[in-house]
């Protein structure tokens, strides 16, 4: 399923603007602007990056990962073999930085679903998630420059013995402070019914500001007329 969205050179990885950009619309559904082809500030979506390291290195039953820099096209990410912690770096500059733990799984199956359970709840985390829970606290992000950073996220597996789990969404979380706040989006992973692990993604936000509702509005029918027109 991945393999279209990566170059895969043995001991490192490249990632094309086309790559990257089809990933987020077509995978993702992530209208980012950043991760438009002709974007001046490309950048790689980072739930491609979590994708890539699964594709690679299968999952773990505990699995965290820290977002450093953001990936320009071509970059040449670099693939350790077999270590429980180790970064993603090209050169001396760290992109993404994995530690895991517990028994692991090479399922492909497994790794193809988890991957597009996680990626479509995390492409879809705005507006449809971050929006409204913002504005339970009389906030809103910045219309003209929403900045919203990819911190991290974690994945807990109670067991591996599974190929096809579903994802829920779980009881997610906004504080902030003056103008910048963090979100903690969560999720369980069910198989037939049963929760058989769980998750977070952090996100940082910058630029918080009085809720409106008619920029709210504007806002959102903004980014669904761009989804319209961008969607494959």
């Amino acid at each position: 399923m991945l393999e279209q969205f990566y170059q895969d050179f043995g001991t490192h990885v490249c990632i094309s603007r086309e790559q990257g950009s089809r990933f987020a619309k077509a995978v993702a559904d992530d209208f980012n602007p950043l991760h438009d082809v002709e974007a001046k500030k490309f950048c790689v979506p980072g739930d491609l990056l979590f994708s890539v390291v699964l594709d690679k290195y299968g999952i773990n039953e505990q699995m965290h990962f820290t977002f450093a820099n953001m990936v320009d096209e071509g970059v040449k990410l670099s693939m350790p073999q077999g270590e429980a912690q180790f970064d993603i770096k090209d050169g001396d500059k760290c992109y993404l930085s994995v530690q895991r733990e517990g028994e692991n799984s090479q399922c492909k199956t497994l790794t193809n679903a988890l991957i597009k359970n996680y990626v479509e709840f995390s492409g879809k985390a705005f507006p449809h998630v971050v929006v409204p829970l913002m504005a339970k606290q009389g906030v809103m992000i910045n219309p003209a420059r929403p900045m919203i950073i990819y911190e991290s996220m974690s994945i807990h597996m109670d067991t591996l013995a599974v190929t096809a789990p579903e994802l829920r969404e779980a009881e997610h979380v906004f504080t902030y402070e003056g103008k910048r706040g963090k979100i903690i989006l969560r999720f369980d992973f069910l198989a037939q019914g049963e929760v058989v692990g769980r998750g977070e993604k952090h996100m940082l936000v910058s630029g918080i500001r009085e809720y409106c509702q008619d920029t709210v509005d504007e806002l959102i029918r903004g980014y669904n007329e761009r989804k319209a027109a961008l969607k494959p």
